[in-house]
């Protein structure tokens, strides 16, 4: 039997071939090959096969017809042909009574703990044939006292929520049928043993279509993860000569438990991120919402400029016939009537003010009322004789279209060519409907990464932020095509913490778009103070988005002083190796940010506001990771040994006047 054995950073990932399929020998720590596969398994089959109880790392419905295929198309049944090994592992196998072929690869991502898993499929047959389920990869996993799983779910203002859930056998399953990544569920995945914390496996489905994340525990002992694209609008048919590959599935391991994990994805995504820091963005949405004028947003600049910003960012309002939502989407020209001096000259006054020039577009969307779709009415998803679904007052292009697709390229490359643009705000603010083609999501989702990828190409100063109306489409495949990610709209104080904790444990802070806003809670209505707002929004990459111009002298003084302290710590905070300590819900919620000798905590009172001093009382401790025991570390006046820090905690007090805090530690290298 061949084996091979792929090696990340600190983990491997070992598979042998048998005559009909992969299996997966061992995952995990350097060195776990040397030793029987912890998902051997041996005994009679009673009323299964033995695809369904192998860990079979590729499975179609003709080798694993009960428990659970990757590949439904007519009972397949595969043949090992060939293997090429090197810069990672391409094994192919063939059904020679369809004469579909199929590559399965495997590669590590550079430097990282992530494993990267597709097919590729290639139809050598004669006849059409339909794909049902067309997974990219399955991840079995050992759980012997049943699995622990970990996931994110939401909904529109209440994205990432983090919870957990004991499967000791059956299917659990999560994923979007909307087109788009959705609000719903994270495409992320952590599996634990029941009994066991530390050791930690994780999936995530690097694609923003539909999609699927399923988990079957069985009586065996194994738990096996499938993901992949969800086909929700019918079979997928393979033509005789066509070729298809599956989105990337990426599997990570840490043996420090779901914190370690996080690690894992955060070195993953910095692999991907551009050099430079992520700036400082002022929006005026909150501020002015579609009452956009030159005069106004220049009021704003003024504000925003002075306060230390470093992008000032134009929101939704700024073209043709856009007073509100029902109109002007489409129709990407600057309004005259906002602009009497011209928009170019609107631009230069920004940048004159020592600000960089943002832009929000949505540009996958239309209104009914608008130029373009007066023009090109055929441009979105119909179905012919079927009326169609306005959501927001707006419909989707069909972006599978070439001419769609050349339209919106186009368009953006015009308005960054015609004006000094420096940030694009990129939304996507409904769901798909009407698709009348079971392919449209792959074609959608494919043109979307070529427009991307080509802006990124052809205009390399330009940043982009990925939002769908807030963190509907945040995943890895657009985490390595955006600059960051918006997580929510919600951005009240209380609230946003629970959004930003689950967030972090899938994505990296450089990605996470923060912003000061005024908003009340949405859900959890507890007031907290504007330095509260702010040590939140320096969790990832700093915003405001609060009307500035509406503020206090002290609030700007505030505001002054927090971006001045953000932008000292920056580069440790979106570089950082990060340790989450405790949770929205506990007793102390911190982060820990550790790059080099410094160390930054961003802690936030999750509890009362109220009796502080009246009774006696202890200060909060929070343990801090990965420090020198015996290394001295400073914050001002205040000195620690790494072993205090790491076993007592590092102190922090809470009073009515003080509710969150910002702690920079400095190690004294000895």
């Amino acid at each position: 039997m061949s084996r091979w054995t792929l090696t990340g950073a600190t983990t491997e990932y070992t598979v042998t071939a048998s005559r009909e399929w992969l299996e997966l020998h061992s995952w995990g720590p350097h060195g776990i090959s040397r030793g029987p596969s912890p998902l051997a398994w041996h005994g009679r089959l009673q009323y299964l096969t033995p695809g369904d109880v192998a860990p079979v790392e590729y499975a179609t419905d003709g080798l694993r017809p009960f428990l659970g295929a990757d590949l439904h198309a007519s009972g397949l049944r595969w043949e090992f042909v060939s293997a090429e090994s090197g810069d990672g592992l391409r094994v192919t196998f063939a059904d020679t009574l369809t004469g579909l072929r199929s590559q399965q690869c495997y590669r590590f991502a550079p430097g990282t703990d992530v494993v990267e898993r597709w097919v590729t499929l290639h139809h050598d047959g004669t006849a059409p044939v339909a794909l049902s389920a067309f997974g990219s990869a399955g991840f079995p996993v050992p759980t012997p006292h049943g699995a622990r799983l970990h996931y994110l779910h939401g909904q529109w203002a209440q994205e990432f929520t983090a919870a957990t859930l004991d499967l000791p056998r059956g299917r659990f399953a999560i994923g979007s049928a909307q087109g788009v990544t959705g609000h719903q569920f994270s495409p992320y995945l952590a599996v634990q043993d029941r009994l066991d914390d530390a050791a930690t496996w994780g999936v995530q489905i690097a694609w923003s279509g539909s999609w699927e994340i399923t988990a079957e525990a069985d009586a065996a002992g194994t738990t096996r993860v499938r993901a992949g694209r969800r086909l929700s609008d019918g079979p997928i048919t393979l033509a005789p000569g066509e070729t298809l590959t599956s989105p990337v599935a990426a599997g990570a391991f840490s043996g420090e438990g779901i914190d370690g994990l996080a690690r894992a994805w955060h070195d993953h995504e910095r692999r991907a991120a551009r050099p430079g820091p992520a700036t400082v963005v002022y929006n005026s949405w909150e501020a002015t919402t579609f009452d956009v004028t030159a005069a106004g947003q220049l009021a704003l600049a003024d504000v925003a400029a002075d306060l230390g910003v470093e992008t000032f960012v134009v929101d939704d309002g700024w073209f043709t016939g856009r007073t509100d939502d029902t109109g002007g989407l489409g129709d990407w020209s600057p309004d005259p009537a906002k602009f009497p001096d011209g928009f170019g000259a609107f631009v230069e006054a920004v940048r004159a003010k020592g600000l960089g020039f943002g832009l929000w577009v949505e540009p996958e969307m239309v209104n009914p009322a608008s130029a373009l779709y007066a023009e090109h009415p055929d441009w979105v998803y119909r179905i012919d004789g079927r009326p169609q679904t306005t959501i927001r007052h707006q419909y989707l292009l069909d972006l599978g279209r070439p001419d769609v697709e050349e339209f919106v390229r186009s368009t953006l490359g015009s308005l960054l060519s015609s004006y000094p643009i420096d940030y694009l705000k990129w939304d996507f603010n409904r769901p798909r409907t009407e698709a009348e083609s079971p392919s449209a999501d792959g074609r959608h989702v494919a043109a979307l990464y070529r427009i991307l990828d080509h802006l990124r190409s052809a205009h390399p100063g330009v940043r982009v932020e990925g939002c769908a109306a807030g963190g509907a489409r945040a995943d890895l495949a657009m985490a390595a095509r955006t600059d960051v990610l918006w997580p929510s709209d919600n951005t009240a104080p209380m609230d946003r913490l629970r959004i930003q904790h689950g967030f972090l444990a899938a994505h990296a802070p450089h990605l996470m778009s923060s912003w000061v806003t005024d908003a009340p809670g949405l859900f959890d209505t507890r007031p907290r103070s504007l330095d509260f707002r702010f040590v939140l929004a320096c969790a990832g990459v700093l915003g405001i988005g609060a009307d500035i111009a509406s503020w206090s002298p002290s609030q700007r003084d505030t505001a002054r002083r927090w971006i001045a302290r953000y932008l000292g710590v920056r580069d440790v905070i979106t570089g950082g190796t990060v340790h989450r300590i405790g949770s929205p819900d506990a007793d102390r919620c911190a982060v820990q940010y550790t790059l080099g000798p410094r160390t930054v905590v961003l802690a936030w009172n999750t509890g009362r506001s109220d009796g502080f001093g009246a009774v006696p009382g202890r200060d909060v401790r929070l343990p801090l990771r990965g420090l020198r025991a015996g290394a001295i570390y400073r914050d001002g006046d205040a000195e620690y040994s790494g072993a205090h820090l790491t076993t007592a905690g590092l102190p922090v007090r809470w009073d009515r006047e003080r509710d969150a805090a910002m702690i920079v530690l400095s190690e004294e290298r000895t």
